[in-house]
């Protein structure tokens, strides 16, 4: 909870914010963009390209999807071969939309090109396309054509990566038949606008842009503000995601603190666990464990597990893109097939409770969740029930509005069912028999917005500072008062109302409670801040710029210990960078050195890594990212003396991609990266 106070604080209106800021529109203009969009909140993503080939298999190895180029590190001529072996002469384009339209999903976001370069549409500017293999036939065009028939909205996955064209930087580690001589990264990004604008003139509207492959050190989000304007001067309308820039933090799909978001955010393979209310984003999801075809992967999402992420996404606000990957034939697995009928079936009763719908007002509900929309006078509450009631009656707690009716969403009668209220709980008699043993939804139309005893939030820059710290304290109900005390206590009737900001000078716990009339009507949330004294600095003889690495080589899953590994190399760096040498997978590096700050203050720290990486200050952890994984960044707050505090930064790299970024935030610092400036060693 102390996490996403902190983040309402911060980032929650980053997203259409930054979108405006680097191409011109009102807040009006951004939400009518928007708005198709909000109201879908579900669509098919489709993962589909020469990969679908081998279908997982290469060598031994029956792990593989779309990434198989790089995990089985197969030679560029060896990949281009599949070129002639790929001849889908299954795919019917009215088939593929009927199906997704059939499951209820109102958008369509296929390949147009995957990291591998090959593109699965007619292109000019490259051979590397649909028109080279056996097949001949434009798939997008052929789906463009397919979906303004049926009326589903067609979107395009573009990758700025590109293993293929020889252009791109940089190369992967382990390709040596692809030679850096010549290669021209600017000549890349125009070659990339071509056929951007290829597919933003040739196939119609297209409602979403969505890239990927952002991360690497030849991309910034300087790079994504630029490509973010050229693509909505081609489409003014166009909606773009925010990995058009190199900031997101990971697979958690936000952006980063200061970085450009594009239109909305995007977590893979995961539901933030409280959403992000203010900010747009889209949750997407394979059905197994692969993007692209593996026909070996047998560990299907059930249609249950399905239909309750998309109750659960819509119930944050969010939107729900599932993946489907289709088979080298051009035809949908039967397991993703017959799971798509299932979601239909679901969709074709309680689709309602789906579509244009905001997040819940409620925080939580132990039995299910809840989706709502706006009505005359009113508010119509869908309570999507998973655990239905053994008793027949399903409570709705915390709830003051006035009900007006209730009944069943499958019902379509609409039969009332009984409505009784004790205190501030509701009371509806639902049967003893779900409608539907996944999600039964019971609809709850009520008098006014909705009103619930949701506690109100502190909004501070973080819970420890030095010597002031500005709180405030908010609620978005109508008609209450928050009262607070700050002694740790129960805020009660004739506590202060929380007026304006709180200024802290001194350790507190804040505690704060909405009542209406002298009356309680929402929980209380409680908070303790602590006043700190900064780390103090140290003293450095003969102080000069830079900062000392160790490099060694193994294979970890965590940090290593450093001082027990025999270093490869050793030297000093001007600043925190991956070393030319560190060209390999199975490495780490360890940098030493001293950090000056140039002022008192509280200073965060964030270390962006795939792999592992850690951050200490003096004898602290500050930042702890260590482990296996893509390219995450997490963060820790210190209060620091001004002067010379030592600093050690670790990192290490097992296979895949590699990355290594180190910033701050601090007193009248926006977040950056750590200058050379501020890094030095001592004799």
């Amino acid at each position: 909870m102390k996490k996403f106070l902190f983040l309402l604080a911060g980032i929650l209106l980053v997203l259409p914010l930054c979108a405006q800021s680097a191409f011109s529109e009102t807040q009006k203009e951004h939400d009518r963009r928007m708005q198709w969009w909000r109201d879908a909140r579900f669509g098919m993503f489709i993962h589909w390209g020469l990969y679908a080939v081998p279908a997982g298999t290469w060598d031994t190895t029956t792990t593989h999807g779309e990434w198989i180029r790089t995990t089985a590190q197969i030679p560029l001529k060896q990949y281009d071969s599949l070129v002639s072996r790929f001849n889908p002469v299954r795919f019917n384009a009215d088939k593929w939309v009927k199906a997704a339209k059939d499951a209820g999903m109102k958008y369509i976001v296929i390949t147009s090109k995957h990291h591998d370069g090959f593109c699965m549409f007619d292109s000019k500017y490259t051979d590397f396309d649909i028109m080279s293999t056996p097949f001949k036939r434009d798939v997008l065009n052929e789906l463009a054509a397919a979906c303004r028939k049926q009326g589903m909205k067609l979107c395009f996955y573009h990758s700025i990566m590109d293993w293929h064209h020889p252009d791109y930087l940089p190369r992967r580690d382990w390709e040596k038949d692809r030679p850096l001589a010549g290669a021209d990264f600017e000549r890349y990004v125009r070659h990339m606008k071509d056929q951007l604008k290829e597919l933003l003139t040739k196939y119609g509207d297209i409602g979403v842009l969505w890239f990927d492959g952002e991360w690497e050190n030849t991309w910034s989000d300087q790079r994504g503000i630029d490509l973010y304007k050229y693509v909505r001067g081609l489409n003014p309308s166009i909606i773009i995601n925010n990995r058009v820039s190199s900031s997101r933090s990971g697979l958690e799909g936000f952006t980063a603190e200061g970085g450009f978001a594009g239109d909305f955010g995007t977590p893979e393979q995961q539901i933030p666990a409280t959403g992000m209310p203010g900010t747009d984003w889209e949750s997407c999801m394979t059905m197994n464990d692969h993007w692209g075809y593996n026909k070996h992967d047998k560990n299907w999402k059930t249609s249950k597990d399905i239909l309750r992420m998309l109750a659960d996404i819509a119930s944050k606000g969010g939107n729900y893109l599932l993946n489907v990957g289709p088979t080298a034939e051009g035809i949908f697995p039967p397991e993703s097939i017959e799971r798509l009928r299932d979601i239909g079936a679901w969709m074709n009763v309680n689709g309602e409770a789906i579509y244009r719908t905001q997040a819940s007002p409620f925080l939580h509900l132990e039995w299910g969740r809840c989706t709502q929309k706006k009505i005359a006078n009113g508010t119509r509450l869908y309570f999507h029930v998973f655990d239905w009631p053994v008793s027949g009656t399903l409570a709705i707690p915390g709830i003051y509005n006035r009900p007006v009716k209730a009944y069943l969403l499958s019902d379509r009668k609409k039969t009332p069912l009984k409505i009784e209220r004790k205190k501030e709980t509701l009371f509806i008699a639902v049967g003893r028999t779900a409608a539907d043993t996944i999600n039964t939804v019971v609809v709850l139309d009520v008098a006014g917005k909705a009103d619930i005893n949701n506690p109100p939030v502190f909004l501070s820059d973080g819970s420890t500072f030095i010597d002031t710290l500005t709180v405030s304290v908010q609620s978005m109900r109508e008609d209450v008062e928050v009262r607070y005390t700050n002694d740790g206590s129960d805020p009660q009737a004739n506590s202060p109302i929380v007026s304006a900001s709180l200024k802290l000078k001194e350790t507190t716990t804040l505690s704060a409670q909405c009542f209406r009339r002298g009356t309680p009507v929402s929980g209380i949330v409680r908070m303790t801040y602590t006043r700190v004294v900064p780390e103090p600095s140290v003293s450095l003889d003969s102080a000069r710029a830079g900062i000392r690495y160790t490099y060694v080589e193994g294979a970890w899953e965590k940090l290593p210990s450093f001082d027990s590994l025999q270093a490869v190399s050793t030297g000093v760096l001007p600043a925190i960078t991956l070393l030319p040498e560190a060209s390999t997978n199975n490495f780490a590096v360890e940098y030493t050195g001293y950090l000056h700050i140039p002022s008192n203050g509280m200073y965060t720290f964030y270390t962006t890594s795939d792999d592992g990486s850690r951050v200490m200050i003096g004898d602290r952890v500050v930042v702890d990212n260590d482990g296996l994984h893509g390219n995450v960044e997490k963060e820790g707050r210190i209060a620091l003396a001004a002067g010379y505090h030592p600093l050690r930064i670790q990192y290490f790299q097992g296979t895949g991609g590699k990355d290594l970024k180190f910033s701050y935030r601090g007193p009248g610092a926006a977040k950056q990266d750590v200058p050379g400036t501020m890094l030095f060693i001592g004799k």
